[in-house]
């Protein structure tokens, strides 16, 4: 297996530009800030953009946790990349994962193709990440959001989509996260939030009379909602359900940032 690093200080652009290393060298795997990330799909570890502290993520993006670091390794070996790209903030770091992850010798360290953020971008490049790293709290993932919304439940997340020149077959994905170390203070969600936004669904839904109940449970990654509906008289009742049922559920994770894992309608009449 090839292997490659990105180098560079925090906040620099190394992930967002991880992709098109990956595009220009034709490599298959990315492991960054502890996602082993194969041809776009997130298969193994957790993100240090969900730690709550910066020294978390830290231990996160270093696999000190045993568990974390035998999955990730489970999981090259599994897929056995021909190549694979290492970002990190320090040589010495890169060296360190490399190892942890047995995906090299101690003696084959010589051997790993080195690339410096600052050979790939101009200063001016480096300071728009950064501003957007100190200022904004935004932090690129290079993986598609539709591949992060189980892993980033609860965080606000922005697709950002990059085509090289007219050909749409090269068309790259990164989505942007605020991790919670981001914030200033604490981010949650009340439940009469949700009631609102689905209440107002309702308004906006001629085919729809009105909400009767709502229940709602939130597990770890995803809420599960079953709300009660009457439809107006002379709609298709299934019609409306659906229409509802999508327009509501997509308000919600637009809205709130967090997953719906189950949204169910129940029609109790029609007036």
């Amino acid at each position: 297996m090839e292997i490659y690093t990105l180098v560079g200080k925090s906040g620099t652009g190394k992930s967002f530009h991880a992709v098109g290393q990956c595009q220009k060298y034709d490599i298959e795997a990315i492991i960054d800030d502890g996602l082993f990330i194969y041809k776009g799909a997130v298969l193994a570890g957790i993100s240090a953009k969900k730690s709550e502290t910066k020294i978390g993520a830290i231990k996160v993006a270093l696999f000190l946790d045993e568990k974390i670091r035998e999955q990730v390794k489970k999981e090259i070996r599994r897929k056995k990349p021909k190549s694979l790209l290492l970002l990190g903030t320090s040589d010495d770091m890169v060296n360190k994962v490399l190892l942890t992850l047995e995906l090299v010798t101690e003696d084959e360290l010589s051997k790993v193709h080195r690339i410096y953020i600052e050979d790939i971008t101009t200063e001016e490049e480096r300071e728009t990440a950064r501003e957007e790293r100190v200022v904004k709290g935004k932090h690129v993932v290079p993986a598609p959001s539709m591949q992060l919304k189980r892993s980033f439940s609860g965080f606000f997340m922005d697709p950002l989509r990059v085509f090289r020149g007219m050909d749409v077959g090269m068309a790259a994905e990164r989505t942007v996260v605020r991790p919670p170390f981001s914030y200033q203070g604490e981010y949650f969600v009340e439940d009469k939030v949700l009631d609102d936004i689905i209440r107002c669904v309702c308004d906006v839904i001629p085919e729809v009379s009105r909400v009767i109940h709502i229940g709602h449970a939130l597990k770890t990654e995803a809420y599960t909602l079953d709300v009660t509906i009457k439809i107006r008289k002379g709609y298709d009742v299934m019609a409306a359900a659906k229409q509802f049922q999508k327009r509501a559920y997509d308000t919600i994770e637009y809205m709130t940032a967090f997953n719906v894992e189950d949204f169910n309608v129940t029609v109790r009449g029609i007036e």
